[in-house]
């Protein structure tokens, strides 16, 4: 699962390459390590057309799950002797978020499957939990780290609680796809690896075609279009720089 990377390119090569016509981003710092939760670059679909926003990662959990932790939390009280209010702590339930998304045709995942819910997620290089080394192992389509991106999926103004110290948030977000990994990723992360992207015929498809034809874009990437670049760091440098030690990292 992928819940690390990296984005050092530019806004105007994001815009250019992904052909978006309007940037809500102001200044795109360089971002060398971004987390869950954290807001981060996207090409999204708009009425308007496709725009370049900062949107916060980690879509809708399933409300199966979470009624089922809430639950879970009720029983404890429960089993202590205390009142427990089963519907207000399934509302108040915390959702993090889901950063990866694999199963399309879960009926949960369907319903933003079309156009207008689709985006583009830009990255340099992305990272998987090495066990080897207890660190993460970056990966990226070369050692000068070009942009490409992961397919992704968005929703406007959704009303959840993120943190329970926060309490209800309304905020837009984000989350990519996954597919089986190639032999690249497998070796470290036998699971998954992102859905990516690596030219404009391929970004064209994700956010303009009919759902049926888009996922046809959720397979490996190539085994010689991606290498690992970098190992051991939380973080990984700007293109063509070493990795940082990851100081100030949340």
């Amino acid at each position: 699962m992928c819940n690390l990377y990296s984005m050092t390119s530019t806004q105007e090569a994001i815009r250019f390459f992904a052909r978006a016509m309007r940037d809500a981003t102001g200044n795109l710092p360089p971002l060398p390590g971004i987390f869950p939760d954290y807001a981060a670059p996207v090409v999204r679909n708009t009425p308007d057309g496709r725009e370049l926003a900062m949107v916060r990662w980690g879509m809708p959990t399933p409300t199966s799950i979470l009624h089922k932790a809430a639950d879970a939390r009720a029983d404890k009280l429960e089993a202590k002797g205390k009142l427990a209010d089963r519907e207000a702590l399934r509302r108040s339930e915390p959702d993090a978020g889901v950063t990866n998304v694999r199963n399309v045709k879960s009926p949960h995942w369907r319903r933003w499957l079309g156009v207008e819910s689709r985006c583009v997620v830009p990255f340099t290089s992305f990272s998987e939990w090495d066990a080897a080394i207890k660190a993460p192992a970056w990966f990226a389509l070369d050692d000068s780290r070009p942009l490409a991106f992961f397919a992704g999926i968005w929703t406007p103004h959704w009303t959840s609680v993120r943190k329970a110290r926060t309490g209800v948030e309304t905020t837009d977000l984000f989350a990519f796809l996954t597919t089986e990994p190639n032999a690249v990723v497998g070796p470290i992360h036998p699971k998954a690896m992102p859905v990516i992207l690596t030219t404009q015929d391929e970004v064209d498809m994700w956010l303009d075609a009919p759902a049926d034809i888009a996922l046809a874009l959720q397979r490996p990437l190539r085994d010689d279009a991606l290498k690992i670049v970098a190992r051991g760091s939380r973080q990984d440098g700007p293109q063509g720089m070493p990795a940082s030690d990851g100081v100030g990292l949340p």
